[in-house]
């Protein structure tokens, strides 16, 4: 079942065209990759779900997005609420100034959010109020991101203090402490070490049962062990996208053959 449907989507900077009329439905509780050469347009579509697109002043957006139908683009749309549904976790970690614990918290605090209204929460978790609910919940998403057992002695810590792979997965655990159904990821491993991007990597694949997670990546070999399905853009086309196995097995354009095969990148 499709999560996202793309209709003719370009995107422009000024004078120069990143996306050229991109069209194609994405799947839902999938790990998607977005791969493609640099300078392809893979981060602009990926901030296009979101609408972060809007930050920039000399963006032009045309084209429909739809996410369980319902027009993304759409005059009268809530961003702050859409940014909630689709959660964006950036190339390099940005730790708030402030403890690991309340870096979880934060989200949820300021969307008024508390266990009792979170879906993914066990029936024992509801229980605890005030500071012990608040306390389940940051060790829930902690443990959602694969970090908890490396920081629960130490949650009032300064967040700035833990190692960018940690970073990167307290990170993780804010975007989710915010109950969004979709989780862009711009590169997540790139700034990390081997061992940091395995731990990353492996959250994906136990995430996916319950989230619908699209991420960009440069590197061929992590989208083929990671991915569910592909979205190929070169020079702002869509070349191709599909199911990962079909994609690798029996790429269909001959742009797809050579990125694949190193003779174009």
């Amino acid at each position: 079942m499709s999560k996202i449907k793309i209709k003719k989507l370009s995107v422009s900077y000024g004078n120069h065209q990143v996306l050229n009329e991109v069209s194609l439905d994405i799947p839902e509780r999938q790990i998607i990759a977005v791969i493609g050469p640099s300078g392809c347009g893979k981060t602009t579509l990926l901030k296009s779900m979101n609408r972060l697109l809007d930050l920039n002043e000399d963006v032009a957006v045309s084209g429909d997005i739809a996410i369980d139908g319902e027009n993304i683009y759409r005059p009268d749309i809530d961003v702050n609420a859409l940014r909630k549904r689709v959660g964006f976790l950036p190339q390099r970690p940005y730790p708030l100034p402030m403890s690991i614990f309340d870096n979880v918290a934060f989200g949820p605090k300021i969307h008024g959010l508390d266990v009792s209204s979170l879906s993914v929460v066990s029936n024992k978790e509801r229980e605890g109020k005030g500071n012990k609910g608040t306390q389940r919940l940051v060790e829930h998403y902690l443990r959602l991101a694969g970090l908890w057992e490396e920081v629960k002695d130490r949650l009032n810590a300064p967040a700035a203090k833990l190692s960018i792979g940690q970073q990167q997965r307290l990170a993780l655990a804010r975007v989710l402490s915010i109950e969004p159904e979709i989780i862009l990821a711009d590169e997540p491993t790139s700034a990390l070490d081997p061992i940091s991007a395995k731990l990353v990597e492996t959250q994906f694949k136990i995430l996916k049962e319950n989230y619908t997670i699209i991420f960009v990546t440069h590197i061929l070999r992590q989208a083929r062990r990671l991915a569910d399905y592909i979205i190929f853009l070169y020079m702002g086309d869509l070349i191709e996208h599909g199911p990962a196995v079909r994609f690798f097995g029996e790429p269909c354009d001959e742009k797809t053959k050579a990125y694949i095969s190193g003779e174009i990148s």
